[in-house]
C-alpha cells in the first residue's frame, strides 16, 4: 500500500485510491499509447514502428520519473500490467484507426487525457517517496510530458512542449500542482484527484480549441546590414 506521508497515511485513503491510482495510470497508459500509434499511422510505420512509438510513449515517462526519484526497476519492467495495456492500445490503433489525413484530432485528443491522467498519478508517486510538494509536482510535469518529448522525437517533429503555437506543459504543470498541494494538506482523495486531471484535460483541449499559446520573446524586425563603402554602387 502506499504511503503518503507527511501526515497522510495509506490508511487514511484506503484501499480504493490505491486501485484507483493504479486504473488512472492504465488509463494515462492507454491514452498515451494511442497517442503515439496514432503518430505512427501518420508517418506510415509497420505494425513493429507502431508498438515500439505507443509503448515509448506510455511508459516513457514513467521510467524517467522513476528512475529520477530513485524505484527501480521501474513499475514498468516490474508491474506488466502497463506494457500489455499500451501494447492493446497499438494492437487498436492498428486494425482500426481513422485516415492518415484525420489523425490529428484523435491524436490530440488521446494525448490530452494523457497529460491529464499523469500529471496527477506521476506527482502521487513521487510524494509518496517523501518527496515534498513542490519537487513531487515537478516529477508529476516530468511524467506527463515525457512520454510525448519521446513519441515526437521518435516521430520526426519538433515535440510539443518546444513548440510556441502550443501550450502543453502549462496544463500539466497546473494539474500536478493542484495534486502537490492537496497532498500537502492531507485533503487529497479519488476524486479531488480525478478532478484535478480533468482540469489539466480540459485546458489543454481548450488551448487546442481556441489556438492559445505562451507569450514569446518580442521579435525585432530585420535590418539590412549597413552597405560597405569599398564596394562599388549598383547602378
Amino acid at each position: 500500500m502506499v504511503d503518503f506521508g507527511a501526515g497522510v497515511s495509506a490508511a487514511h485513503f484506503g484501499l480504493s485510491v490505491d486501485a484507483v491510482q493504479h486504473i488512472g495510470e492504465l488509463f494515462g497508459v492507454f491514452a498515451f499509447a494511442s497517442s503515439g500509434a496514432l503518430l505512427a499511422v501518420r508517418r506510415d510505420f509497420d505494425i513493429f514502428g507502431i508498438l515500439v512509438l505507443a509503448c515509448a510513449t506510455a511508459l516513457g515517462g514513467g521510467i524517467i520519473r522513476d528512475l529520477l526519484i530513485g524505484r527501480t526497476p521501474p513499475a514498468a519492467f516490474v508491474d506488466l500490467s502497463y506494457l500489455y495495456t499500451a501494447m492493446l492500445a497499438a494492437a487498436v490503433i492498428f486494425f482500426w484507426h481513422p485516415s492518415r489525413r484525420l489523425t490529428r484530432g484523435p491524436l490530440e485528443v488521446a494525448d490530452a487525457f494523457g497529460l491529464g491522467l499523469f500529471c496527477v498519478t506521476g506527482t502521487v508517486i513521487a510524494y509518496s517517496r517523501g518527496l515534498g510538494a513542490p519537487s513531487a509536482a515537478l516529477l508529476g510535469l516530468v511524467t506527463a510530458i515525457g512520454g510525448g518529448v519521446i513519441r515526437d522525437l521518435l516521430g520526426g517533429q519538433t515535440p510539443n512542449v518546444l513548440r510556441p503555437d502550443q501550450i502543453y506543459a502549462v496544463p500539466a504543470l497546473i494539474g500536478a500542482a493542484a495534486t502537490a498541494t492537496l497532498l500537502h494538506f492531507g485533503v487529497y482523495q479519488a476524486w479531488t484527484g480525478a478532478l484535478a486531471a480533468l482540469g489539466a484535460i480540459a485546458f489543454r483541449l481548450l488551448a487546442l480549441r481556441f489556438g492559445w499559446h505562451a507569450p514569446q520573446a518580442r521579435r525585432y524586425p530585420r535590418t539590412r546590414p549597413p552597405a560597405d563603402p569599398t564596394l562599388p554602387h549598383p547602378s
